[in-house]
């Protein structure tokens, strides 16, 4: 079976979209899948990847093969004419496309030449059907789904979500209204099927035995921020909860890993707010981390901390499972059912108040923290490792092509 897996960066400062691309193209790849990544070369704000890096052929790293195009001519949109003509001349070379991304110039015209060229194609939308998420640009938006999008997830074979309640909540631009059920071809489009998208519900995944043995907790309690430092993650939220609960009198060290390629200013507001605050001096701000610096981070962390306003399904929050690590979050975070039902963390309404009573019953309880980090991590090994989510993805993959 021959896949490709088609996304505007795998570069890890873009977050999780890319941390699961790699991580199931090594899983899928072990499962003796044969893998090919096409992506462009767009690295933050670093601007692109390593120049000694060759483009437009094929790299082989971690048992699947990786091919970069330069982004040209719109480097902002990560948008790449080369891929998009590497696409058009090699698409039947491949059984099925995985396109994660939508409201991307790159994969949007990426699925409408798989269509074209009669590649069945799944689109996982990384949280971007979310009503919170189509609010921002909404009027653009709405022109871009109607002409481009929505066809483009009429024709899918499938749509991929990484939670229940994403699925539940996304918007199908009208693919799933009631009464009549509209079928592709009243898009005007054709799917590899004749039929509807498929909902494939696949969760995101974290690679076992990433992280070390957690050290003793310390004395003073590390709360640990690690994702993208953009709106949505809730820090308008956090920031406060966090002031009043040293207001109360107990003491912590606040660690706000993370940054924003896209957004710089956005950051710069936040690391602004933060040392003008009586939280500047128990903070420390490392900007983006990743590899030995990242899991030194989740192996000192008393707690993880996420307020976000919507999370398709939240790898950070996955990883800091995995490492032992209890968790505080919102109840937009949609996997905050599994937590409360593992009991690996503690959940809180989309307040100030209710998030800093959560982190502050957290903070008071030690035992209860190493408690629910044990059960975290034990959760995320059976229903978070690689070798599970490759075997499910691969059942797909065939009922696609089998249809």
């Amino acid at each position: 079976m021959r896949i490709l897996q088609i996304i505007p960066s795998i570069s890890l400062v873009y977050g999780g979209p890319s941390q699961m691309v790699l991580g199931l193209s090594a899983a899928l790849a072990s499962q003796g899948i044969d893998v090919t990544i096409i992506t462009t070369d767009s690295n933050g704000d670093i601007g692109q990847i390593p120049l000694d890096v060759p483009l437009n052929q094929p790299i082989k790293q971690n048992g699947y093969k990786v091919i970069y195009f330069r982004c040209y001519p719109f480097r902002r949109y990560k948008f790449s004419l080369s891929l998009l003509q590497w696409l058009n001349a090699n698409a039947r070379q491949f059984d099925l496309a995985h396109i994660h991304a939508l409201f991307s110039p790159v994969t949007t015209l990426a699925a409408t030449i798989a269509r074209g060229q009669n590649l069945p194609y799944i689109i996982r939308p990384c949280g971007m059907l979310d009503p919170a998420d189509l609010q921002k640009k909404k009027r653009l938006k709405q022109i871009y789904a109607a002409l481009l999008e929505r066809p483009n997830l009429a024709g899918a074979a499938a749509i991929h979500f990484t939670s229940k309640q994403e699925a539940k909540i996304s918007e199908r631009f009208g693919l799933g209204d009631t009464g009549k059920m509209p079928m592709p071809q009243d898009f005007g489009v054709q799917n590899s099927t004749g039929k509807m998208p498929q909902d494939l519900v696949i969760p995101l995944g974290v690679t076992a035995g990433l992280f070390p043995k957690r050290l003793r907790e310390s004395q003073v309690p590390i709360v640990l921020f690690m994702s993208r430092i953009e709106p949505k993650k809730g820090l308008d939220l956090l920031i406060p909860a966090l002031e009043s609960i040293l207001a109360s009198g107990i003491e912590f060290q606040f660690i706000l890993a993370g940054s924003n390629p896209q957004d710089a200013d956005y950051e710069t507001g936040i690391k602004v707010k933060i040392q003008n605050s009586s939280l500047g001096k128990y903070t420390t701000m490392t900007g983006f981390v990743s590899g030995d610096r990242k899991n030194e981070l989740l192996t000192n962390a008393d707690l993880f901390v996420l307020p976000s306003y919507y999370e398709n399904f939240g790898i950070a929050v996955a990883e800091a499972m995995a490492a032992g690590v209890p968790v505080a979050i919102s109840d937009r975070v949609y996997i905050s059912d599994d937590i409360q039902q593992a009991e690996a963390g503690w959940v809180a309404p989309l307040e100030v108040g209710p998030i800093a009573s959560s982190i502050k019953s957290a903070l008071l309880d030690p035992q209860e923290r190493q408690r629910r980090g044990l059960n975290g991590q034990e959760y995320a090994k059976k229903h978070y490792n690689w070798e599970a989510i490759a075997k499910q993805t691969i059942d797909a993959y065939k009922h696609i092509l089998s249809l």
